[in-house]
């Protein structure tokens, strides 16, 4: 079974599968811009201090920057 991690433990360049929700607090806007369980995402930047993530969602390749504390929500599988 592979281990499961939040989006916001993933490094800058790291790809991965959305596994799961932590919470069910996520916004629907989440699962409108791509956010779904099976969903490849790449991070392409994580700022400094906890700030923002870029990601792209690999299917369509949506750039999305979301909150960190949005991040820690998301269970995702590295590739």
């Amino acid at each position: 079974m592979q281990n499961k991690i939040s989006l916001d433990k993933l490094k800058k360049g790291e790809e991965a599968t959305i596994v799961a929700f932590h919470s069910d607090e996520l916004p629907a806007k989440f699962y409108e811009l791509g956010f779904t369980p099976g969903a490849t995402i790449q991070i392409k930047h994580k700022a400094p201090a906890r700030g923002p993530i870029c990601v792209t969602i690999v299917k369509d390749r949506t750039l999305v920057a979301i909150r960190t504390a949005e991040a820690s929500l998301i269970l995702t599988s590295r590739i």
